[in-house]
């Protein structure tokens, strides 16, 4: 199946995979290609993210909140003036990925990470998405196409939560994927 995705697409699952290992995460599951694709931000998946405002660093902080990522409250720090991003950006620029989470002292898992039971569900619709728009590729509007339809990952209750709708994302990813291909 890798085979037919686009440069685009295969960014977010290499970017997905680091993701995961830097939550310490045992496998690669829906929110981690969500935060593959907002932070690889290319092809029609991430353009359609970003024309809904789907903030990354809004959604990381809620992935984190929820899977244990994160003990740090960023609105807290900015009211002593400390910009959380920056320092983890400097921090992990130091120290090495993952370096401020305090999920587990142990060090992130090296090697391949697995894809986990959604996440697999999530590259089938994709393929199947593209297939039932007539495309012989894989590309970064299919596999939010997939995530939207999986529907039940933490990466859909994570994009519900901060306000986006699905049903008119994915009207979104059609939309821009059409035209991609006029």
């Amino acid at each position: 199946m890798f085979e037919r995705f686009t440069k685009e697409a295969r960014a977010v699952v290499v970017r997905a995979q680091e993701e995961a290992r830097r939550l310490r995460a045992p496998f690669i599951d829906t929110e981690h290609l969500l935060l593959g694709m907002l932070e690889a931000g290319g092809g029609p998946g991430a353009q359609a993210l970003r024309d809904r405002e789907a903030d990354p660093a809004e959604l990381r902080r809620r992935i984190a909140g929820v899977v244990g990522g994160d003990d740090l409250d960023p609105d807290a720090l900015a009211t002593l003036g400390i910009d959380l991003d920056e320092v983890r950006r400097a921090t992990e620029a130091a120290f090495g990925p993952g370096a401020l989470d305090v999920r587990s002292h142990k060090p992130p898992r090296q090697g391949h990470i697995p894809f986990g039971r959604r996440a697999k569900k999530v590259l089938e619709l994709s393929l199947r998405e593209s297939l039932r728009l007539g495309h012989n590729h894989i590309g970064t509007g299919h596999l939010l196409l997939g995530l939207i339809r999986e529907g039940e990952g933490l990466a859909a209750r994570v994009l519900v939560d901060s306000g986006v709708e699905l049903a008119a994302l994915r009207d979104d990813v059609i939309r821009l994927i059409s035209s991609e291909a006029a």
